[in-house]
This record gives structure tokens, C-alpha cells and sequence, in this order.
């Protein structure tokens, strides 16, 4: 499991959006709400940290980015240890092992009194909305009351992997800073750094993140050259009692990036097979097109990664007898 974006200070996810946000801030010019636009896992939350730091009194440290201060400032020591009375955070509660779907609106209206407060320990108050994708919609309403009547000496950070679902009224009100994917190379840097990986386990990592840094590295731990030969003994039809451990540990809610992994390096496997011309090539271009979707049902409708699991072994099973045929 990878460190959460509070705690991580040397990564750089986009050095011209950090820039553009010290230059606003020197030039007297802070906008009060940022929609923090990109994929999954690019590093926008971990933006929005880098700055609600230096907004609420950390030292600069410019040998760690524009936004960079060290893990040892006092203000960074009281965000890391979630007690920064002038900071706040919105993100899904946890309950037991999986998250709610959805940020509620109860916790949206606690909004309008953290920043009704004057700053008690820096000169700005600061929250962060990490997903603003998961508000519902009475939390997205009771959001846009404060974007629509700013706070003095308030700051928003809104964290959107898919902005355009969000009400044409928040985007309005924000600023808007977009952060791309990164590229393979930057990918495999980045995991030979932190994690030490070797060049070509660190090289398929990043493939199958797809450009993004966060699922990169929870990726990494999920050992991807394990996940493969797991894949490709179920393609040839290995006994599938060996995917019970597997299909427990995706329950957990640190489940997610292995799950996606299985399934990327599944889809890859069962498109091999269609795009091979041999026999029951349709069975495996309709098992690789129901792989698609289910991956797709699953992030969207949160639906429990071990039934889906189960769900495409046996349609797996039925795509390689039809292709036996």
C-alpha cells in the first residue's frame, strides 16, 4: 500500500501547475477555489497537500519543488498528524474494510463553519475535496454555496479525475489546473528511485500503470511478474482453487490496483488469443470486450471485485471450450 498523499513531500507530480500556484500566490492574486484536473492516481492530491502546506505557514524548501517544504516543519508535522486546525479534508469514510461510495452531504456542510473561523495559526484556512467525483449531489450543492460566497482568507481544493461530471457552476467558479499522464520512462524512474525495482520488472510496472504515479506504485507491490504467471495459467487452464487466495485479497480495500492489474493483464492475454486467427477467435474477442466492461462497472458502480473475479474465470472456462471446439 502505497503512503498517503499527506505524507509524501519529494514527489513533483507537475512542476507548471506548482509554478503557476507560487506565482499566484506571490502576485497577490490566490484564487479561492482550484479544480485539480487529471487520471486517477497523477499526483493531484498530492498537489493539493504540497500547497495547503506552504499556504498554512511552511517554510519553502526548493530543492524539493516550487511547492516543496521538509517533513520536519512544524506545520507539516501537525498535517501529517491530521490536527491542523486551519486545514480540512473531505474524502470518503471508511467503514471496516471498503469506503463509502460517496462523500455525504453531512460532511459537506461542515464547510461553511470551518471557514466561517478566522485562521487560528496561519493566515489562511484550507480545505481539500479529494474526490470531488465522489460528492453526491446534496454535497455538491452545499459545496458550490461556498464557492458562490467566498471566504476571506479561504482556499478549495477540489481534486476531479472526471471534471465534467462535476455541476457547470463549481467548474465555473474554479481555477483550473490540469495534470497529464506521465510517460513510461518517467514511470520506471520513478519506481527504480523510490522502490529500488530492477530496470525491466520497473519497465512493466509502468506499462501496466497507464501513466499514472499512484497505481505505479501500488502496482509494484503487487510483484506485476507473479500476477503474470498467475494470468497465463488460468488461460491454460490451470485448477482455479489457486485463485481463491487471490480472490479474497481483493476484498480488502487496498484491493483495487491488484484487481486492475488482473484485469489489464487478462485483457492483454485474452486480445493475444483473438488476434491470433486461431480457432474461436469470436469466443475470446467477446470475453476480451466483457473484460472491458466489467472494469469499467466495477470502478463506476463500486461492485465487489471478487464476484467479478469469479464471474469472468467462468466465462474464461467457457471461452476456452468454445474455442476447443
Amino acid at each position: 500500500m502505497t503512503d498517503h498523499p499527506r505524507d509524501r513531500y519529494d514527489e513533483v507530480s507537475h512542476e507548471a501547475a506548482e509554478q503557476a500556484f507560487v506565482d499566484a500566490m506571490a502576485g497577490g492574486r490566490l484564487h479561492h477555489g482550484w479544480l485539480l484536473c487529471g487520471p486517477e492516481g497523477v499526483g493531484k492530491a498530492g498537489f493539493a497537500y504540497r500547497a495547503a502546506r506552504r499556504l498554512l505557514g511552511a517554510a519553502p524548501d526548493p530543492q524539493r519543488g516550487p511547492l516543496g517544504s521538509a517533513p520536519g516543519d512544524p506545520t507539516n508535522q501537525l498535517i501529517a498528524a491530521q490536527s491542523h486546525p486551519d486545514l480540512m479534508v473531505l474524502e470518503r469514510v471508511t467503514e471496516g474494510t471498503k469506503a463509502r461510495k460517496t462523500i455525504s452531504v453531512d460532511q459537506a456542510r461542515e464547510l461553511p463553519g470551518f471557514f466561517s473561523k478566522s485562521p487560528s495559526r496561519s493566515q489562511w484556512r484550507v480545505a481539500i475535496v479529494d474526490s470531488a467525483d465522489d460528492l453526491n449531489v446534496n454535497a455538491a450543492n452545499a459545496l458550490l454555496k461556498i464557492l458562490e460566497e467566498p471566504p476571506q482568507r479561504g482556499v478549495l481544493f477540489l481534486v476531479a479525475h472526471a471534471p465534467g461530471r462535476l455541476l457547470p457552476t463549481i467548474r465555473s467558479r474554479c481555477r483550473r489546473l490540469s495534470f497529464p499522464i506521465w510517460s513510461e520512462d518517467r514511470l520506471a524512474a520513478l519506481l527504480q528511485g523510490r522502490l529500488g525495482l530492477e530496470g525491466e520488472q520497473a519497465q512493466a510496472t509502468a506499462r501496466a500503470a497507464g501513466g499514472s504515479p499512484g497505481r505505479a506504485l501500488s502496482l509494484a507491490g503487487d510483484e506485476v511478474a507473479g500476477i503474470d504467471a498467475l494470468v497465463n495459467g488460468w488461460m491454460q487452464g490451470a485448477d482455479m482453487s489457486a485463485m481463491i487466495p487471490v480472490a479474497e485479497s481483493l476484498k480488502r480495500a487496498d484491493g483495487g490496483p491488484k484487481f486492475e492489474l488482473i484485469l489489464d493483464r487478462l485483457a492483454a492475454a485474452v486480445k493475444g488469443q483473438a488476434l491470433s486467427g486461431g480457432p474461436g477467435a469470436d469466443a475470446w474477442v467477446e470475453l476480451w470486450s466483457s473484460i472491458q466492461t466489467r472494469a469499467d462497472q466495477t470502478a463506476g458502480l463500486n461492485l465487489d471485485r471478487q464476484d467479478v473475479l469469479f464471474t469472468l474465470m467462468a466465462e474464461l472456462d467457457r471461452a476456452r471450450a468454445r474455442a476447443a471446439c
